[in-house]
């Protein structure tokens, strides 16, 4: 990309981003908008985790509605039929959050993917635009054989760094997941914020931030509230699960309405992914454990 033409898209891209958190935050609360079915958080539900009665995405969407979910979420696009996808969103009001455009394998954090990888980010930016997401997740990789983990993080810059111009051109925010290798992903380069967040500052993009993964937060490191205000800067989503389980809010040991509250007050307005399943695949009674979370603060 021409330099002034790289400038003029990335300022763009910051004036957007900068205009969208105002609106949000100054528009997107319960009372001004009507749109939240209770507190002032706004849920994205995961279809994968949760169910929903099984079937095609389309269904799942139709489902997530009748629970009262603003949004959902979910994993690869490329199962999906993203037409019938957009036509049940445009039925039910519901948005899609974000989906997973990037996967585990091959690691971004090898050079020898990139150029694949640019190539189905391209795909996906494509996916995101007939469906409405506005954020894309893009994992870094598992552990690579003979590289150490700056090498391997330092491949993950140098990727990010190609793919953002993309991002930036089409409004579409890559969000870089941490996961946690002690119980769900052992073996995986990326885990925990402060690597996380080198890692986005590094790059430099607003549309290349941080899928801040609360569940696997509080598995790596803890100290969720004071982790998320170091790192504020590079958050671009919030995903949540209670530990240990995974299973919804108020199963586990985190207190989700005092982080609700610190999101809140950091300015956060977007939804916040239901990564998680519902106890008993019940989605109703996982619903009202959400709704008590929310409500608390």
């Amino acid at each position: 990309m021409d330099p002034n033409r790289r400038h003029f898209m990335l300022t763009a891209a910051l004036g957007a981003a900068a205009a969208t958190t105002s609106s949000v935050q100054a528009g997107q609360d319960a009372e001004e908008t009507g749109t939240l079915p209770w507190g002032k958080t706004r849920f994205a539900v995961n279809i994968e985790m949760w169910g929903l009665g099984g079937g095609p995405a389309q269904n799942r969407i139709r489902a997530a509605a009748k629970l009262g979910y603003p949004a959902v979420e979910f994993w690869p696009w490329r199962n999906k039929d993203l037409e019938q996808i957009r036509i049940a969103c445009e039925e039910t009001g519901i948005e899609v959050a974000q989906f997973t455009a990037w996967p585990f394998t091959p690691g971004m954090n090898d050079p020898k993917n990139h150029d694949r990888i640019g190539k189905e980010i391209a795909e996906s930016i494509a996916a995101a635009k007939k469906i409405g997401a506005r954020k894309m997740t893009v994992i870094a990789g598992n552990d690579q054989p003979g590289m150490t983990q700056e090498q391997m993080h330092e491949n993950v810059i140098t990727g990010l760094k190609k793919w953002a111009p993309m991002a930036e051109d089409a409004g579409v925010m890559l969000i870089l997941e941490p996961m946690n290798i002690r119980v769900d992903h052992k073996g995986h380069c990326l885990y925990g914020s402060p690597e996380a967040v080198r890692i986005c500052r590094e790059v430099g993009s607003p549309m290349v931030k941080i899928n801040w993964d609360l569940y696997h937060m509080q598995i790596t490191e803890g100290d969720l509230c004071r982790r998320m205000r170091e790192g504020w800067d590079q958050v671009g989503y919030l995903q949540l699960a209670d530990n240990p389980g995974r299973r919804e809010p108020g199963t586990g040991e985190i207190d989700y309405s005092r982080v609700f509250k610190e999101a809140w007050d950091l300015g956060y307005r977007d939804f916040i992914g239901l990564e998680c399943s519902p106890t008993d695949g019940n989605a109703e009674r996982a619903t009202e454990r959400v709704k008590a979370a929310d409500a608390a603060w």
